[in-house]
């Protein structure tokens, strides 16, 4: 495990680097590359991006401008679950990438029920499109419908998590099940940046903002995808291995939760 881009182990086998660069709502083109090559040469070696998102070519280009080799870097998309089948669309979203395998396919939201699209996952794997599979916004009791009936676990559950949205429940159950979280919207989107206990720490601390909130989510050892598209947030963001937040800091950020460590993974689910 390097100081710098620190990994966690996966139940089948594999790592996954601790910090990644999220592009969701980032534009197609110049934006995303720029982004995605900005955050390679700053050192983070995980890009996690979605066929919903509308810049897998984007993220390809920026991959490759950044000149970092490809088995250095750790690629995430997600399957749109209003399509049907995983494994093609992982195919498809190689052809935009321009790469020959994901480092991880996750299903992006359980539309239609946690279990059809599975099967297909399963076959992107099979085939060597993706090195591990996984899934996204799925509550304990979606993880386990699927778990019942997979015959490869997923080996990660991507969900908003923060101080502010401290799914304990949810975490503590995918601990359990050896199943990883991966934080989405660790800032907020930037709402929490503003939150005078976090600004307080922050400043006792000698950080950012931003900083003690992507911490806090290292600490509780999930992948963690601060998103920004701006070259010195980005670098920011990725300076967040040389510190460590106290127990009492910890403790501090765990009570801003506003979700009374719910086992869900989301209260407005918009695919039902």
């Amino acid at each position: 495990m390097s100081p710098t881009n620190p990994t966690i182990a996966l139940a089948d086998g594999t790592q996954i680097p601790v910090l990644a660069l999220g592009v969701w709502q980032a534009k197609d083109g110049p934006e995303t590359e720029n982004a995605v090559r900005w955050a390679l040469e700053a050192g983070y070696r995980h890009i996690d991006t979605a066929q919903a998102y509308g810049n897998e070519e984007s993220v390809g280009r920026g991959i490759r401008a950044s000149g970092v080799p490809r088995d250095e870097i750790y690629v995430t998309t997600k399957f749109y679950p209003e399509s049907k089948d995983p494994a093609a669309e992982a195919e498809r979203s190689l052809d935009r990438l321009g790469l020959d395998y994901l480092d991880l396919y996750i299903i992006h939201w359980p539309a239609g029920g946690p279990t059809w699209a599975w099967p297909g996952m399963e076959t992107a794997k099979d085939k060597g499109f993706a090195r591990s599979i996984g899934v996204s916004n799925f509550s304990v009791e979606e993880l386990d419908a699927l778990l019942a009936i997979a015959d490869q676990r997923p080996v990660i559950n991507q969900v908003q998590f923060s101080p502010f949205a401290y799914r304990r429940g949810l975490l503590d159950a995918c601990t359990e099940r050896q199943v990883v979280v991966e934080a989405y919207s660790p800032l907020g989107t930037g709402r929490h940046l503003d939150d005078k206990k976090v600004a307080e720490i922050a400043e006792r601390v000698g950080r950012t903002p931003a900083q003690v909130l992507i911490r806090w989510a290292v600490q509780k050892d999930v992948v963690v995808l601060p998103k920004s598209t701006h070259k010195d947030r980005i670098e920011e963001n990725g300076q967040v291995f040389d510190f460590e937040l106290s127990d009492e800091d910890m403790a501090a950020l765990d009570s801003l939760d506003r979700t009374g460590a719910t086992t869900e993974a989301r209260t407005d689910k918009w695919w039902s």
